[in-house]
């Protein structure tokens, strides 16, 4: 049996849903411009080569529909020849997608893939029709993350303490990990068009062009006593079945 390797990686900054940079740039957009980063980093690849690119993606309709993979592909300047295909696995879609490509490589004879994932939570088209049935027998199929994390937590008696520690930690270590660079060469900057809202009412005020070269979300002077302070979070009926995964 052949191995697989990941030769080379690439992904953009990550941003704040509905308000950060990429409020307005399609997926698909951001997936191409990955791939051309990949293809960048590996000179010596002739993108002919390239046989499937795989992308993971949980709500695989609206601007990363239409089999967002081959649209990505086709948008990166890769050869019509190659294939796309897009896997839907919900929060474990861009794994599943790196280990089918592995698959690939591994056992149909690839000698090149690509394997990744793409979501736009800002741009997505959120899917509010469940089946009837399925929702009142197997209600739990239809979670969003919250809930499902507040379920492990109540399963494995995780405290709110231990959890708030172990966020304290991440965004100590993500805070460290960008004063130090570490993330750098794993981002792909891109310039965009970001749409400016209003933070009382949501509506468009403006727009402006920014470079998204690092992760927005992290608080850097996130504290121990802030994170216990806040209130639990509940989701509504409304919100598990605006989004899934």
């Amino acid at each position: 049996m052949r191995e697989a390797v990941v030769v080379t990686s690439s992904r953009t900054a990550l941003a704040k849903s509905f308000r950060g940079s990429f409020n307005a740039t399609r997926p698909d957009d951001l997936a191409a411009h990955c791939i051309k980063d990949v293809l960048r980093k590996t000179p010596k690849l002739d993108p002919a080569e390239i046989e499937d690119v795989i992308l993971g993606c949980g709500q695989p309709h609206g601007p990363q529909g239409h089999n967002v993979a081959r649209v990505a592909a086709m948008l990166a300047g890769l050869p019509p020849s190659v294939a796309g295909t897009t896997v839907n696995r919900f929060c474990s879609s861009g794994l599943q997608a790196i280990a089918r490509a592995a698959h690939q490589i591994m056992h149909e004879g690839v000698d090149a893939a690509i394997g990744g994932g793409v979501e736009s939570i800002s741009m997505a088209v959120r899917d509010a029709s469940p089946n009837p049935q399925l929702q009142s027998t197997m209600p739990g199929i239809y979670m969003v993350m919250g809930d499902t994390a507040e379920v492990v937590a109540k399963r494995y008696k995780v405290s709110r303490q231990v959890q708030d520690e172990y966020s304290l930690l991440s965004q100590q270590r993500t805070a460290r990990a960008q004063q130090e660079g570490f993330l750098t060469k794993e981002i792909a900057p891109i310039k965009v068009t970001k749409l400016v809202l209003d933070k009382k009412t949501g509506e468009v005020i403006g727009k402006e062009e920014v470079v998204a070269d690092k992760d927005e979300c992290n608080r850097p002077d996130t504290t121990l006593k802030g994170l216990l302070a806040q209130a639990p979070f509940r989701f509504d009926q409304r919100s598990r079945f605006r989004h899934s995964g």
